[in-house]
């Protein structure tokens, strides 16, 4: 509000004075030219330097905004970099070994400031190399669950172990680094194709960044490309398609070898064609890994080896897709809602 008061204010006047003064040389000017004591070629010099002494002058007249503008940014920016992380490792936080990916929720609950509660006394095994589908409707709470789990948050009450670790008492970094995550909207970097996939791996060898690429069916569209896998991106990965940034997710994912890995509505916004692709690459991507797989299309969770449903915060069906479909819950009632919109866009 204050620098749009100050440009309000402070550029009309600047422009009202430069004009007035550009009114008084020309009025000036054109009294001495009828009395014959100035030339016409004078007065077009004079009034050509006066304008050009008014171009700095006009720029002058901006700085006092501009300034005020970065001081505000500036204050802003300091502002977030001071910030406190909530989430902080524990002096006495150890680094926790490479793990299997038995991952366990032991009577888990959590509220975000709001005091909502948003996971209501979870209790959830996830054995070493499952494949577990998490399903329900909007709002559920299946994304919590997975940002728990990467410790985004920490729990309001209970705990999460994974083999038998506390996540609270070990290192973040150390945490993450044994999990892969691959996102509906992933994050590309600006930079080269071979910069993105071997991000947080820059010392990785050529040949495996192909490995992984090859792996994540999007080496072929690379080596298609100019200038292969140098090619920039663009910031956020803009020149690249929706499935084209996912592969080179998928193939950066492969790259780090997690061994627990989180799928969130990985294939929910491509095209069938592309997300067949996907889906072959992420069934890759999930051999002999833990894998928690979010999805919206159910009929992507047919071979999951366990599928747990939450609704309002807490679990209310856990089964195998043929135990949930003979349950008839809330599951069961999903896929039917999904299956009947699939007819009518058929038709």
């Amino acid at each position: 509000m204050r620098i749009n008061y100050l440009e309000g204010l402070f550029f009309p006047m600047v422009s009202f004075i430069m004009t007035l003064g550009a009114v008084g040389v020309w009025w000036i000017g054109g009294r001495q030219i009828l009395s014959g004591s100035l030339t016409l070629g004078v007065l077009t010099a004079f009034i050509s330097y006066t304008w050009q002494f008014y171009e700095p002058v006009g720029r002058l007249s901006n700085l006092s905004s501009v300034l005020l503008r970065a001081t505000t940014s500036a204050e802003r920016i300091f502002e977030i970099l001071d910030t406190r992380p909530e989430v902080h490792d524990d002096p006495d936080a150890i680094e926790l070994p490479p793990v299997k990916g038995h991952i366990k929720f032991h009577n888990v609950s959590f509220a975000y400031n709001s005091g909502e509660t948003i996971l209501k006394n979870v209790n959830l095994e996830i054995k070493p190399g499952q494949k577990v589908g998490v399903v329900g409707p909007s709002g559920a709470g299946k994304t919590t669950l997975v940002k728990l789990i990467l410790r985004f948050y920490d729990v309001t009450s209970g705990k999460i172990t994974i083999d038998g670790y506390d996540i609270r008492k070990v290192k973040q970094r150390s945490l993450r680094r044994q999990i892969g995550i691959v996102l509906q909207e992933p994050f590309l970097f600006k930079g080269s194709i071979a910069e993105n996939i071997a991000y947080g791996n820059p010392k990785v060898p050529p040949e495996k960044i192909i490995e992984a690429a090859k792996a994540a069916n999007i080496h072929d569209f690379i080596i298609s490309l100019p200038e292969a896998y140098d090619t920039d991106v663009g910031e956020r990965g803009h020149r690249l398609s929706g499935g084209e940034k996912q592969r080179v997710s998928i193939a950066r994912a492969l790259l780090m070898d997690p061994r627990i890995l989180i799928l969130d509505e990985a294939t929910s916004s491509v095209d069938t064609e592309t997300e067949s692709l996907i889906q072959e690459a992420l069934e890759r991507l999930m051999e002999n890994r833990t894998s928690i797989i979010i999805a919206h299309r159910l009929s992507t969770l047919r071979n999951a080896d366990k599928i747990v449903v939450i609704d309002h915060g807490k679990i209310v069906e856990e089964g195998t897709h043929e135990e949930l479909l003979r349950l008839g819950g809330l599951y069961s009632r999903l896929c039917n809602m999904q299956a009947a919109l699939a007819a009518i866009q058929r038709r």
